[in-house]
Formats: C-alpha cells, structure tokens, sequence
C-alpha cells in the first residue's frame, strides 16, 4: 500500500464537514434574494431553507446499508459527486421546483457525510488522537459556516449573488472528490471483508509504525469483527443501550439547547436589539471567526478532558449566557447597551457551544457504537440529529412570535439545565478508550445490571 501522510488523510477526511457546514450556513444570506427574484411566499422560503435537512435525514438513514457493504472510502467519494451535482443544480436553478429539488440532493449529501466522516476518522486514527481528529471535523464544519459568511457578504451587492453564495459548494466538493481517491479504507472494514495485511499496512501508516500499537489494534479489531453483523434488533437491544442513549441523546441535545437556529438567526437577533443590518452581517463573520478558534482549542482539549466534563461547563456557560441575554433584553432591550450585552452574551454562547457541544456529538456518534452495528448506530443518530435541527428550526421563528426573543431564550436556557442532568446520568465516558474497549465497557455494564438485578 502506499503510504499517505496523516495529515493529508484527516484533513481530506474531514473535508466533507466544510461542504456541510458551507451548505448548511449560505442558504441563511442567500434567501434574502432567493425570495425577491424568484418570487417565493413564505411556505417557499422555508421549504428551500429546510429541503437541505429533508435531504440529510434522507442521506443520513441511507449511509447505514452503503456503509457496511462498500466501505467508507467509496461512500465518500459518492458524498463529493451528491454535493457537487447539488450545489451547481442549485447555483442555476431557473425557479423554485428545480431549486427545491436540487437542495434536497444537496442535502443527501450533507447526510451521508454526517454520518459517515465521524466514524471514518475515529477508525483511522490511534486511540490516543480519537478526540482531536474527530474534532477536525467540527473544526471544518465551522471554517465552512465562516466561509459561508463570508460569501454571503462578499456576493450580496450582485443581482446573481445568491447563485454564486449556493454554486461555490462545487468547488470544494471536486476537491473532495480527488482527494478521497487517494486515502485510505477504514482498517476495520478491511478487516471485515478478510484483506488482514492491507489493514495492517493501513494501521502501520496512521500509528507511524508502532508495531506494538498495530498489534494490538489487529486482535482488537479481529476480535470484534467475527461477531454476527447486527441490525435494528440488536442496536436496540439491552447491550447496546448505553451507547444508543449517549448517541441520541447527545445527538437531540445538540439541536434543542437552541444552538442551530441561535447561530443562523443571529443576524435577525442582533437587528431585534438594535443593530443595523450591514453591522448584523459583519458581526455573524465576528462569530463566524469565534467559532473557528473556539473548535481549535476543543481539539486541543478533546483527548484531555473527560467528555462528560466538558459537556456539562458547555451546557453551564451556554445556559448562563442565556439567562443574561434575556435578563437584559426584559430590563432594557433597545438600548445600545442592551445591544452590546447581548452581542457578548450571544458570542459566549456560541463559544462554549462551538468547543463542546458541536464536537463532542460527533465524536460520541463516531466512537460509542459496537463495530457490528456501527453503520447503523451512526446513521440512526445522524438523522435523528437532522431530525432535531428541523423541528428546532421551524419552530424558532413561532416561538419568537408567540414568546418574543427574551422568553424564547429563557426556554433554551431551562433545555441546558436540563442537559446537565441527563449527562451526569446517563452518558457513557469514552476518552482515552480504543473502539473495542468501548464496547467492552458496555457488555461489562450490562452484565453487572442484569447480575444486580438476579
């Protein structure tokens, strides 16, 4: 086999995570034009914002059969083809259906990339790495949002602006695409259809060579590959609950502690406390940056830092950032200090959402299931996370409406205490461990319940 630097293999495997972020993020500066030269209502409107999600629950649930029976690498490869006809069909979409159409394929897309790249680079990488090259991913997802703004910015004078905001996710997708010719399949899945040396050979590449590590890995690996490959029963079953309680707990939490419809409505948010509009853009790129450097420090943090403890001063920071937002907005909203706070408030918010919440789901998603139902666990936590993000979505704008911004904020604050809760009981701690251990922690949990119980 010929040897890729790791470098070269996390970056491009985590590519896909700029594609969804781009994606996920330009549609919220593109609509502002989309509607005018396309002549959409409001029902149009958020259909094309949200056709994305239906695509990604779509291409999520799907990633489960295709992930198991072609392996990662070429399911990836499909993901840059899905995105790249996605996004020039939606650059020069001549009206609504087309548009409409081409947006849920982007989002398929999205989808199978959500689901796949996490479980992908937690399967490449040694133990000692799983959190910070997981969180690479987040980290690309983040620098695809600010690029997103960024576009929006840059494009909103042009007449086409919109065309070139939705169209310019080609041009990374292509880049995907060759890149993903040249990396490797996952060493588990190779292991799986029967090639032990080109798994080993993948194993050598990515541990440089430690052949006690590599080793290692192999029996592990082995050892979990001859169980039976599982299905919906046995993802459900008593073993497996502990991950799939982590999976889509973390996975539902992310979404209704607020932080998607926070992000991508900031700019309404900041014109609600007084901002003008151009000073609302430049202040979402503000946040954009936040976020980048915020994700770089989670990866610095990820394999030293339980995750469970990261999650809960993520849930603490965010819910208290909350609570001040709303207190100053019923006390003194339209004020320009009231603006300020709020900008701040609303900027610490999204820092601890962006170094806890936003990588530790996908690194849980990644890491927390049996390798036997892993396609499957990963794929049913995707979309229920997609799932998530659209009902919060399309409930954020009514619950401004009925609740106004303050009362909305309060509510999302009450869902991070609660968050709190549910990590300390019943989230499993999975830093340090291989995959294997993982799952062997879980069998040890399961027995020891059941031997109680008896």
């Amino acid at each position: 086999m010929k040897k890729t630097s790791n470098g070269f293999i996390y970056t491009f495997g985590a590519l896909g995570g700029l594609l969804f972020g781009y994606d996920i993020a330009s549609v919220s500066g593109a609509i502002l034009f989309i509607q005018k030269q396309l002549h959409l209502n409001s029902w149009e409107q958020g259909m094309v914002v949200s056709s994305v999600l239906i695509g990604a629950i779509i291409g999520a649930l799907g990633t489960s059969k295709f992930l198991d029976k072609y392996g990662r690498r070429k399911l990836l490869i499909w993901a840059a083809i899905i995105f790249t006809i996605g996004a020039l069909g939606s650059g020069f979409a001549p009206e609504y259906w087309t548009l409409l159409v081409t947006r849920i394929i982007l989002g398929i897309g999205v989808g199978i990339t959500s689901a796949l790249i996490p479980a992908y680079l937690h399967e490449l990488a040694p133990k000692s790495m799983h959190g910070a090259v997981a969180t690479m991913f987040q980290l690309m997802v983040m620098i695809g949002i600010l690029l997103a703004y960024i576009l929006n910015y840059t494009f909103q004078s042009m007449y086409t602006g919109w065309r070139w905001m939705l169209g310019f996710a080609a041009l990374p997708a292509i880049i995907l695409f060759f890149g993903a010719l040249f990396l490797p399949e996952s060493p588990r899945f190779l292991v799986k259809i029967g090639k032990l040396d080109d798994a080993r050979a993948v194993l050598m590449n990515t541990n440089k060579g430690n052949v006690e590590a590599v080793n290692t890995a192999m029996t592990e690996i082995q050892e979990s590959a001859q169980q039976k490959q599982g299905g919906w029963n046995e993802l459900f079953s008593s073993d497996v609950r502990p991950a799939l309680v982590t999976g889509l707990g973390a996975a539902i939490f992310q979404q209704v502690i607020g932080s998607n419809s926070v992000i991508f409505y900031a700019p309404t948010i900041f014109t609600k406390v007084g901002w003008g509009v151009a000073a609302a853009l430049l202040a979402h790129i503000g946040i954009g940056i936040v976020n980048v450097i915020v994700t770089v420090v989670a990866m610095m943090m990820m394999d030293h830092v339980d995750r469970k403890k990261m999650l809960t001063v993520g849930s603490c920071g965010m819910g208290l950032s909350l609570f001040v937002m709303a207190a100053i907005l019923k006390m003194d909203s339209g004020s320009q200090a009231a603006a300020y706070v709020s900008a701040i408030a609303l900027t610490v918010y999204i820092a601890f959402y962006a170094c806890t919440w936003a990588p530790i789901t996908w690194v849980y998603i990644g890491e927390v299931f049996p390798l036997n139902i892993r396609g499957l666990g990963t794929s049913l936590c995707s979309a229920t996370n997609w799932l998530a993000d659209m009902v919060v979505s399309l409930t954020f704008p009514s619950m401004l409406a009925a609740f106004d911004i303050d009362n909305t904020f309060i509510i999302y604050g009450c869902i991070c205490v609660l968050s709190i809760f549910v990590i300390h009981h019943y989230f499993l701690e999975t830093r340090g461990k291989s995959l294997e251990e993982i799952e062997a922690t879980m069998r040890k949990m399961t027995a020891a319940k059941a031997a109680k119980n008896n």
